[in-house]
Parts: C-alpha cells; sequence; structure tokens
C-alpha cells in the first residue's frame, strides 16, 4: 500500500511539473531580440575648431623677386639674401669639390681610343692618387664591354690590358698615341677625351 502511494505521489509531481511547463508559453527568439534596451545615446560631438586666421601677403623685399626665376637671370633670388648658414653651406660645397677635383688626376674622365676617324674603344677611366682603373666599351659591337685588366703608368707611357687587347700609349698633357694589339693585329691609335 506504501508502494502504491509513492508511485501516486511520484505521478503526480510528474504531471504538475508538466503542467507548469505547459502553462508557460515557449521563448520567441524574435520577441527576445525586440526587447532588447535601445544601446545608449553617445554624448554631442564638440564643434570642429575654426581655421586659423588668413595672415596679409607680404610683398617681396626689395631686389627679391616673388616667383620662378629662369636660370640665366642670375644675382636675383626667389628666397631673399642668404643667410649665414646658407653661405657657410655654399662654402662647405666649394670646398668639398675643390678637394674632390684635387684627388683626380690627368686620365680620369671619358677616352675614345681611335684609330684615324674610327672609335674602336671607348673607355671611363677614374685616376686617383695615380692609380688608375676603369671600364671599356667596344662601340663596333652591341653590348662588348668589361673593366680593364691593369693600366701600368710609367714616365710618359701607359700600358691598358683588357679583353684580348692592349694598348700601348706615349705621350703627355692630354696627348697620347701608340699601338693597339689585339691577338696578331698591330694598329696605331691615339687616345682622345670624349665630350670635348
Amino acid at each position: 500500500m506504501i508502494e502504491g502511494r509513492l508511485a501516486m505521489a511520484g505521478l503526480l509531481l510528474a504531471l504538475a511539473a508538466a503542467a507548469s511547463a505547459l502553462a508557460q508559453p515557449p521563448a520567441d527568439p524574435i520577441d527576445s531580440l525586440l526587447r532588447l534596451e535601445a544601446p545608449p545615446v553617445p554624448a554631442a560631438l564638440p564643434p570642429p575648431p575654426l581655421p586659423p586666421p588668413l595672415l596679409p601677403v607680404m610683398p617681396p623685399p626689395r631686389g627679391v623677386q616673388a616667383g620662378p626665376l629662369p636660370l640665366e637671370q642670375t644675382g636675383k633670388t626667389s628666397d631673399g639674401p642668404p643667410t649665414p648658414a646658407d653661405i657657410a653651406y655654399d662654402e662647405r660645397l666649394r670646398a668639398s669639390m675643390a678637394a674632390s677635383q684635387e684627388l683626380r688626376g690627368a686620365l680620369d674622365g671619358g677616352w675614345s681610343v681611335m684609330a684615324g676617324d674610327r672609335e674602336l674603344y671607348v673607355l671611363e677611366l677614374a685616376d686617383r692618387k695615380g692609380e688608375v682603373e676603369g671600364a671599356w666599351r667596344d662601340p663596333r659591337r652591341a653590348g662588348v664591354s668589361g673593366f680593364l685588366d691593369a693600366v701600368e703608368r710609367t714616365d710618359g707611357q701607359i700600358v691598358m690590358r683588357f679583353a684580348a687587347a692592349v694598348v700601348t700609349l706615349h705621350g703627355a698633357a692630354g696627348r697620347w698615341s701608340g699601338d693597339l694589339r689585339e691577338g696578331e693585329r698591330v694598329e696605331r691609335v691615339t687616345l682622345w677625351r670624349r665630350g670635348r
């Protein structure tokens, strides 16, 4: 009899739980989204700053031209007179250029090895404190170029070796002449400075 009462009590509890579940409506996801509170409204932004006041345009000082200046117009500047810092900077540039020029030797620059009016080789030489090095190009054949293998300079004579050529030159003061030997062929040549 106790067992029957316990079974009945369990059944009643189950029915009560089912009845309470049926009494509550199922959760609606859309309704739960709509019931969310609205986010807080941010505080008003401060107004943008006012632009700075316009300064009056002053005419350039006397002797100074406003706007661009042609290169050939000397003695005028669009910047006004140079400051002491500008003058010191220009003097340092001139001193550096003079020191660089003092390091260059007589062979520094571009040269052509000529046989009559035919240009056989183009040379670009760097002559620094008596040491000569450089590069060569053959204008008769496109894309054929390289570096000088060796340059030997003695009193009044220069011997340059590159590729399959040896150029032996005699002279001074920018007037060099001698022989070009390519294999078994020997040809009289002169060395001319390019761009002059």
